[in-house]
């Protein structure tokens, strides 16, 4: 992966900005909780800070035995406060982050279902998705990382304003000392204690980043390795590796990436430790310095012996707490290139019109659709898909498309879905522009069958209705007609049976040939007035394609449908067959006058393919 970009101070804070009213979004009371708890965790050590010095001075100077056991009381009682309060809020923000994860999980599923089908077929988008996934999972950053380092911020700007505000007054003059050696010495301390805290600042900043830079270069190695992981575990995949004996092959390939994992994680490790020595060795000469400031004015007598444990905690809470500030700042900075992959994501622009008119409903079905001079290339390239389509569909009608693989067949059924638009030309529905009408009324007209449709590990029922609930009894009755009710009377649970054991144990496993069925069968349930089938049975030889076609042309009747095919052979039956030929309609006419011309394309694919027409008869 590229090593990631600086972001400049004011697109830093704008990407924070927006990711916390994203979080807003996702859960309201994440970030409250975050600083209150953040708060609570800055200011709790300072409780014992300042009481221990109080219970020491009373101990030597004042031997009150009714206040000291007063001061006592307060210590336990507040502790005990910040404890319970501490401990409570953790918890809470703790649900509250799993909350927002699953709103979060949903919100991306919810983009990524709405977004034009434009995107959803480009590959940047899916590398988006992926980066932001691994971002979160193996790097730790995005969204729950901005909440993490927000409380780091928090809760170290907190303690180093509460204890610059406990040792403002040790550095009063020394009457002792002299004015003026009192001012040296308390100058020279706060710059020797400036120049450790900011060079311990500098390493930790500098490791941080470097940490960072080696956790981005192994989001790489990582999708390598959990695409090893899915395809070992998965059991789909387990014949292949035995039949082929890809064992060593596989082992090879993971043992490489698990050494260059290795590799990584050492220089992780080894940064880690560097940091690790040069921390301790500034921190150890830091409290030394600060133990000999604070000892120097106790022996002057400028402060009280309880006074030295006070002043000598909260320098060393200062120190400690700058660190913390620093450990927010950076995280947050270096955590912005994720969380700009988030809202990138999200801020993805859907382009195609969606359209305010109604679709007429029609009981008689009586739509015409026309594509007019329609030509289109697929976005990023330049090469037309399609170019100066012209066709009008009867209603009612059963038509044949077909032509050789990369005609053009496919994407001419996308455009009709307005899964895309037209670069140039229009398509017309009732004499009306389809880009005008509701997108969603628009859509309903059409049942559609893809190549490569897929089922999921729902129940057969909700597979077939494309819903939660469905009417069990007239799932069955189309499932029958759609040849599957030999299969359905083997399922233990019937239309409920589980499909796959991705969710339940008790799930079945179905056929190429069975699952092709249960999609027929769900293009039947839509009850749509038109029906399009996009080559689903292309695994089937010709003979066997060419039944379930006809099959499926008894049971729909009279609904308009489009038969998608490479294969003539399977068509033969429809009203009207188009052909077409990179990204053109050559041809048009029934199979009978087709055949005729020899010197068209339908009649050169025709005898191409009737061999096999012939020995699959045999």
């Amino acid at each position: 992966m590229k090593k990631l970009r600086k972001l400049g101070f004011k697109e830093d804070l704008r990407i924070i900005s927006m990711s916390l009213k994203e979080i807003h979004k996702l859960q309201k009371w994440v970030i409250p909780v975050a600083i209150l708890n953040a708060i609570v965790k800055a200011i709790s050590p300072f409780v014992n800070i300042y009481m221990s010095a109080r219970i020491i001075d009373e101990l030597i100077y004042f031997k009150d035995i009714n206040k000291l056991i007063l001061l006592v009381c307060i210590t336990i009682g507040l502790n005990l406060f910040f404890h319970i309060l501490s401990n409570g809020l953790e918890h809470l923000l703790r649900i509250l982050r799993i909350i927002m994860g699953n709103n979060q999980e949903m919100q991306l599923n919810e983009k990524i279902i709405n977004m034009d089908y434009e995107h959803i077929e480009n590959a940047e988008v899916h590398s988006l998705r992926t980066k932001i996934q691994e971002a979160e999972m193996q790097n730790g950053g995005g969204i729950h990382a901005l909440v993490y380092y927000l409380g780091d911020f928090v809760k170290g700007l907190v303690a180093v304003f509460v204890s610059l505000f406990f040792i403002l007054d040790m550095f009063k003059p020394t009457d002792n000392l002299g004015i003026l050696n009192s001012y040296i010495l308390n100058v020279g301390f706060l710059i020797f204690l400036m120049i450790g805290t900011m060079l311990n600042m500098k390493f930790k900043e500098n490791a941080d980043r470097r940490y960072f830079e080696s956790f981005n270069k192994l989001i790489d190695l990582n999708r390598a390795t959990f695409y090893y992981f899915e395809h070992i575990l998965n059991y789909e995949t387990g014949k292949e590796i035995r039949l082929y004996n890809q064992k060593n092959l596989i082992l090879n390939s993971f043992g490489n990436i698990v050494n260059k994992y290795s590799k990584l994680v050492d220089d992780i490790l080894n940064n880690s430790m560097k940091y690790g020595v040069v921390n301790g060795f500034l921190s150890s000469l830091l409290s030394c310095l600060v133990y000999v400031f604070v000892g120097i004015k106790a022996l002057l007598g400028a402060i009280s012996v309880g006074n030295v444990m006070k002043y000598a905690g909260s320098i060393s809470r200062f120190m400690n707490s700058s660190s913390d500030l620093l450990i927010g700042i950076v995280g947050l900075k270096t955590n912005n290139q994720y969380l700009k992959l988030y809202l990138d994501f999200l801020n993805i622009e859907d382009k195609m019109y969606k359209g305010t008119l109604p679709v007429e409903k029609r009981d008689d079905n009586e739509y015409e659709i026309e594509f007019r001079n329609v030509s289109f290339k697929y976005p990023g390239t330049d090469k037309y898909v399609l170019k100066n389509i012209s066709l009008k569909l009867k209603i009612g009608e059963k038509l044949a498309i077909v032509g050789m693989n990369g005609s053009g067949k496919t994407t001419f059924i996308k455009l009709l879905c307005r899964l895309y638009d037209p670069d140039e030309g229009e398509i017309l529905l009732n004499g009306i522009n389809i880009k005008k009408y509701n997108y969603d009324e628009y859509i309903k007209l059409f049942s559609v069958v893809f190549q490569d449709f897929k089922l999921f590990s729902f129940s057969l029922g909700q597979n077939v209705a494309a819903s939660v609930d469905f009417d069990e009894r007239e799932v069955e009755d189309i499932l029958e007609k759609a040849g599957f009710g030999e299969r359905l009377s083997t399922m233990p649970l019937g239309v409920h049976t589980p499909l796959y054991k991705d969710f339940d144990e008790n799930g079945v496993e179905i056929s190429g040939g069975e699952a092709q069925k249960i999609a027929l069968a769900r293009a039947i349930y839509r009850n749509a007035p038109i029906i399009i089938l996009d080559e689903p049975t292309a695994a089937l030889d010709p003979i066997a394609e060419f039944e379930v076609y006809s099959k499926f042309n008894e049971i729909v009747g009279d609904k308009t449908t489009f038969y998608i095919s490479h294969r003539l052979s399977s068509c033969r039956f429809c009203d009207e067959i188009v052909v077409f030929h990179e990204g053109r309609i050559i041809q048009r006419g029934t199979h009978e006058e087709l055949i005729k011309d020899v010197n068209g394309k339908y009649y050169e694919l025709w005898n191409a393919q009737a061999q096999y027409y012939k020995e699959e008869a045999v």
